[in-house]
């Protein structure tokens, strides 16, 4: 793992256009609506506690980033739950430690926060994904099925 030069800090509203251009790179498609309004809530509201976070390497260039909030009382869950909902980094950095390093990162911010559990949504059929969340100490839930109704 080279993250030895990468610095995790909070995201700020100056780092739009970074999440949207890492974000399109691994998409291979843009989202900037998704981010007008992921950063609208995440990062300019005032009511969400801040979570979200970029990885900066030597020269101050976010090269990934992870968005995610605290859950308060959604679906009956408890408020010591939290989601990861976006994550990314920049494929010239990937395979470096560096989405690792943001995941654990994350999980101690929401240690400090008195988080229990974090949840996420992976497509079952991205066996890179699945691997890459397992190895990261994330397993199938016991208590929560997604259930979908096509429309």
């Amino acid at each position: 793992m080279k993250t030895n030069n990468i610095t995790i800090r909070l995201m700020k509203n100056e780092d739009f256009d970074a999440v949207v251009r890492i974000d399109t790179k691994v998409l291979g498609t843009a989202r900037p609506d998704y981010y007008v309004k992921k950063f609208q809530r995440l990062i300019k509201s005032n009511d969400c506690i801040e979570t979200s976070l970029v990885a900066e390497d030597e020269n101050k260039k976010v090269v990934g980033f992870i968005m995610g909030e605290l859950v308060i009382g959604d679906f009956g869950i408890c408020n010591d739950d939290a989601t990861l909902d976006t994550m990314g980094v920049d494929p010239e950095f990937q395979r470096q430690g560096i989405g690792k390093k943001l995941i654990n990162d994350f999980v101690l911010h929401l240690e400090q926060l008195e988080v229990r559990k974090l949840h996420t949504l992976v497509d079952k059929n991205d066996s890179r994904l699945m691997g890459f969340y397992s190895s990261s100490h994330f397993s199938p839930s016991e208590t929560f099925v997604n259930m979908e109704r096509m429309v």
